[in-house]
């Protein structure tokens, strides 16, 4: 999951302020998402993807056409994830560096609390790595100010056509690739309880596709002991687990494109208020959230029916809630009107990017096309190691799956793979203070502001803060 906007980590992983995060995740994106012990391909290099991983390096790195007087060594700073990401990045540079004499790959792992300080400090005496973890929220404004370069030149065409045509935008921008994807991470999935549905007399086959089915189903759910329905319900969680929702209703975020003015008060808006104000006065929701919008423990411990959480949470109730993992069933978060072709989510994750003042920019590309768009089988071992709860950007990477017997046989995986991430959105890259400006109206309305006193205090705030801060125009993207 990611690390950015304070969420994830703080993962960030579901906060960086300024925003993933393939913590995909995460979480979603950064710090532990309960993806689980140590993966098979950590303790040794005997696996297909190891072996294939070597031998693929040779083609995959543009430095070799030139062999250089001495082998460079490139600099390779990863913020901290997983342990079991550590031993994935340990596993492919080490494979990497021994599969040519060309280049060396160093790598540092990075704690997330530690990396702007220790970024800015290395950026300030020309020490900057060449290699870097980047969330997409950051690709933006780093490639507007020259901190990375684009990799058209740098890296084969072709391995830009293999991502997916909504990946494409999250690093692309002025019409030139200034990162390449290693994963994303849905911000928002339904999990719920079959056999509870089952005793309610609901179909679990079937569950609820609209705002009103959900609300309804959530109280007939709700009994002694139990929650029919659980979302985030604090302004931290809910400023960056509302987006896909916002996306939902209103077909757009809160800021005009040109980032003048907020843009929230309108129906769309209004309905997603009034929606999360139903579900918490309902008395099907709890009425202090019962763990972290990242953390799907009250769902794991059978008191909560309907939980909406991340896509990282398929790891944590594979690891620590295994007895639970029967009785749950996974769908795209309900929608407005029932169309589950509109999106209900956002797609955190994390990149790999040049820095803009790399000396080797070439061989670096090299190596980040070699460990992200090289051979498949690298990264599903990568998802494999994150039991399938983060998701592939590369259309053969997801290609080949259906081939892998781990990756072929998991239902949740294809799920989300084939119902949620197609229509997910990037997360939005204005400062994180109009994102709050919008969750702090929505927690206000929730506990009983009126839904029209909240959005207008929510427009007025962010307003304050774009004429304060100077702001239209400015979008990177625009």
């Amino acid at each position: 999951m990611q690390l950015q906007n304070g969420k994830k980590l703080k993962s960030l992983t579901v906060l960086s302020s300024a925003l993933l995060t393939l913590s995909l995740a995460a979480t979603a994106c950064g710090g532990s998402n309960g993806d689980g012990n140590a993966s098979p391909s950590a303790s040794g290099g005997n696996s297909p993807s190891a072996s294939a991983g070597a031998s693929a390096s040779a083609s995959a790195s543009p430095s070799e056409s030139a062999e250089p007087a001495e082998k460079v060594t490139i600099d390779f700073w990863a913020q901290k994830f997983e342990d079991t990401t550590d031993a994935w990045f340990k596993k492919y540079v080490d494979a990497y560096n021994k599969s040519q004499n060309n280049v060396q790959i160093k790598l540092t792992i990075v704690p997330g609390d530690a990396w702007d300080q220790k970024m800015k400090a290395a950026q300030a005496a020309g020490k900057a790595p060449e290699i870097r973890t980047l969330s997409y929220g950051n690709i933006a404004t780093s490639a507007k100010t020259g901190q990375i370069l684009p990799l058209n030149d740098l890296m084969d065409p072709a391995v830009f056509d293999d991502l997916y045509d909504n990946v494409k935008d999250f690093v692309t921008v002025d019409g030139k690739y200034y990162a390449y994807p290693k994963l994303v991470e849905p911000s928002t999935v339904m999990y719920y309880r079959k056999d509870l549905f089952q005793a309610a007399g609901l179909d679990p086959e079937k569950p609820p596709t609209t705002w009103a089915e959900l609300l309804e189903d959530a109280k007939l759910l709700t009994k002694k002991g139990v929650f029919g329905f659980s979302i985030a319900q604090n302004a931290g969680d809910l400023g960056w687990s509302s987006w896909g929702l916002q996306y939902n209703a209103a077909g757009h975020l809160a800021l005009t494109d040109d980032w003048s003015k907020a843009d929230i008060n309108n129906d769309g808006y209004k309905a997603l208020f009034k929606f999360y104000q139903d579900a918490y006065q309902s008395g099907a929701m709890p009425k202090q959230q019962l763990a972290g919008y990242t953390d799907i423990k009250g769902f794991g411990e059978g008191k909560v029916a309907i939980q909406v959480n991340g896509s990282w949470a398929m790891g944590q109730l594979r690891n620590t809630y295994k007895d639970m993992v029967g009785k749950v069933g996974i769908a795209p978060m309900a929608s407005i009107d029932g169309d589950q072709t509109k999106p209900t989510a956002t797609l955190g994750g994390w990149t790999l990017a040049v820095d803009g003042k790399a000396k080797h920019p070439k061989e670096a590309a090299g190596f980040i096309q070699y460990l992200l768009a090289g051979d498949p089988a690298i990264m599903i071992d990568f998802f494999k190691t994150a039991q399938f709860s983060k998701f592939s950007p590369r259309k053969s990477v997801d290609e080949a799956m259906k081939s892998d017997p781990d990756a072929s046989k998991d239902e949740w995986r294809a799920l989300i793979a084939e119902k949620i991430i197609p229509y997910a959105k990037a997360e939005p890259i204005y400062p994180w203070d109009v994102a709050m400006a919008v969750s702090t109206g929505i927690e206000s309305a929730m506990k009983g502001t009126s839904v029209d006193k909240a959005i207008a205090k929510a427009e007025k705030d962010i307003n304050d803060f774009v004429a304060k801060n100077k702001l239209a125009g400015t979008n990177p993207k625009s």
